[in-house]
């Protein structure tokens, strides 16, 4: 739903990796419903189904995710970047918009590959009794989503995030900070912003653990607005070998969608 690192990703992959003496590789797929206005005038659905491949050991965390995704709603919307002036006469409802928070924006729907995203994660530190760690993750988006569909923008992004975490018992705080460097398109036109993060788990069991973290990205567009979401979160684990993740979330300014849902399954082999 988002081109940005997310908390959670650092409290189920980075804290589990400092546990994680021998690799292992990953596969999975979700899927993620979001709605909203962005700031315009229509209500804009967005559902995505990515599938992910990864690979991670002690130190190193690699992912691969490729996405399918669907959106019907304003033109000035585009999947994880938001609320744009999107001015492509090639875009969803063959028209020109005329922004975020115009009251004439184009409409339609389109669906078709989305933004594949590659990161690497290196942890530079962990704590002798694995209560607390320091990741830095690096990201690239490509764009290889239609950007005449609105799926995208047809540029590459690129970000790069510092995360942390500690734990007291069963309680686990963890947050970070990270940057991305947005491309700019002919039609969009996008600067380079800051993103953070700051959230708390619980263990409930063996196999289960809960939790929330605030997400805040600054306005990176003309015609957008800054995100400011609050995620709650339960994952799941099925034996040595399954991990189900699923989450609820809600937008707290015209930058982000309105609420969403999701989950995931992911197999370790």
């Amino acid at each position: 739903m988002r081109s940005t690192f997310c908390a959670l990703g650092l409290l189920l992959l980075g804290v589990s990796a400092a546990h994680a003496d021998d690799g292992h590789f990953s596969v999975g797929a979700g899927a993620n419903y979001s709605t909203g206005k962005y700031g315009t005038d229509t209500t804009t659905d967005i559902w995505s189904v990515p599938v992910t491949a990864g690979w991670q050991d002690d130190r190193w965390t690699l992912k691969l995710t490729v996405p399918y995704i669907g959106i019907s709603g304003s033109n000035d919307v585009i999947p994880g970047t938001g609320g744009v002036n999107n001015g492509n006469p090639r875009g969803r409802g063959h028209g020109r918009g005329t922004g975020g928070g115009g009251s004439t924006s184009t409409t339609g729907s389109a669906s078709g590959l989305g933004d594949v995203v590659a990161s690497a994660g290196y942890q530079l530190f962990t704590s002798a009794d694995y209560s607390a760690g320091l990741d830095l993750t690096g990201k690239v988006k490509f764009g290889t989503a239609d950007a005449d569909k609105g799926l995208g923008t047809g540029k590459n992004d690129y970000g790069l995030a510092l995360d942390g975490y500690k734990a007291w018992g069963d309680w686990t705080v963890f947050g970070g900070m990270g940057w991305m460097k947005y491309g700019s398109s002919d039609y969009i036109r996008l600067q380079n912003g800051f993103n953070a993060n700051l959230g708390a788990g619980f263990k409930l069991s063996q196999a289960d653990d809960v939790g929330a973290y605030y997400y805040y990205r600054e306005k990176i567009a003309e015609g957008g607005a800054a995100q400011s979401e609050l995620t709650a979160y339960w994952n799941h684990k099925i034996g040595a070998d399954w991990r189900l993740q699923s989450y609820v979330m809600g937008g707290m300014a015209d930058g982000s969608p309105d609420w969403g849902v999701g989950a995931t399954a992911k197999y370790l082999f």
